[in-house]
């Protein structure tokens, strides 16, 4: 059972460097002298700062310098830190897709039965500020976002979870890309699934191409518009299960701050929103492993 602080950052420096030395160590032929601060330590940092909230760099190593050296007594300069850990973003997601393999493993067959897809904006620059000259041109784009009624300049990530809430698998792209175009990306790799989505992924063309190819079942809500219509209890069904991707979402955009991510570039973009997913997963696999609700992360902020 999960406590207090330090009971976070032990469970989560433990399960990183375990699966470190499966990910990294065998790959690893740097020469020379290595850091006192391992790489498993800056990847335990950021994971545990994205859980507890606290994901901007100098407060976080302020906080645990003042309060925790004796868990960490090697302690890097901010800027170092932060170099290592974007250079160590890479090994961060297969961390992630071991751990979801493992935490999958591990759940029921009916909280694996179902599938939801489903994209969240991620803006970059504030909408008023898009036209002026900024690093972002030619990267980023605007795009609308239905479910707000709003327009934003940036990107927008695309999430594959299960029912239970543990997120598959991601994608990100410019804002101006709808999603139907990036939900063969993230599916062709599935079989033998029920996955849901909105509107905005009707695509018959690939709808059908999934079933025949993966037996993916691409269900989605038909258009008012459209001539063969779902019946009213399965669209009900639908619009229940998606209740799920709307949790995951808050939970993303209150808890991670992936709407207010601080990044400077694509790069440090990816690297956070990895951070902040690896950070999701973990939250996920420590409450199956502890018998809790598995999206009971607000309990891990623990400062």
């Amino acid at each position: 059972m999960i406590e207090t602080f330090e009971d976070l950052c032990t469970a989560i420096y433990v399960l990183v460097d375990d699966l470190y030395t499966l990910v990294a160590v065998p790959h690893d032929h740097r020469p020379g002298p290595r850091s006192p601060f391992s790489d498993s330590e800056v990847i335990t940092f950021t994971l545990v700062a994205e859980l507890v909230g606290l994901d901007e760099e100098k407060r976080f190593l302020a906080y645990m310098k003042r309060h925790y050296a004796f868990l960490f007594p090697f302690f890097p300069e901010r800027s170092r830190y932060n170099r290592r850990r974007r250079n160590l973003t890479e090994v961060t997601n297969r961390i992630r897709r071991l751990l979801q393999a493992a935490t999958w493993d591990l759940l029921t067959p009916e909280e694996r039965s179902l599938g939801i897809i489903d994209s969240m904006p991620v803006p970059v620059v504030g909408f008023h500020h898009a036209k002026e000259s900024h690093r972002w041109h030619n990267k980023a784009s605007y795009g609308h976002v239905a479910s707000k009624k709003q327009t934003i300049y940036g990107f927008k990530l695309h999430l594959l979870i299960g029912q239970c809430g543990l997120i598959i698998d991601y994608a990100l792209a410019p804002a101006h890309h709808a999603d139907g175009t990036l939900a063969g990306q993230l599916l062709m790799d599935n079989a033998n699934w029920v996955i849901v989505g909105d509107k905005g992924y009707i695509n018959t063309a690939l709808q059908a191409l999934l079933s025949w190819r993966s037996n993916v079942q691409l269900l989605t809500p038909k258009r008012s518009n459209q001539k063969d219509q779902l019946p009213e209890k399965l669209t009900k069904e639908i619009n229940h299960f998606r209740q799920m991707i709307e949790t995951i979402n808050s939970q993303l955009v209150d808890q991670f701050h992936m709407q207010r991510n601080r990044a400077k570039s694509v790069g440090g973009l990816c690297a956070r929103i990895i951070a902040k997913l690896t950070a999701h997963t973990v939250g996920v696999h420590l409450n199956v492993r502890t018998n809790q609700p598995l999206l009971a992360l607000k309990a891990f902020d623990l400062i």
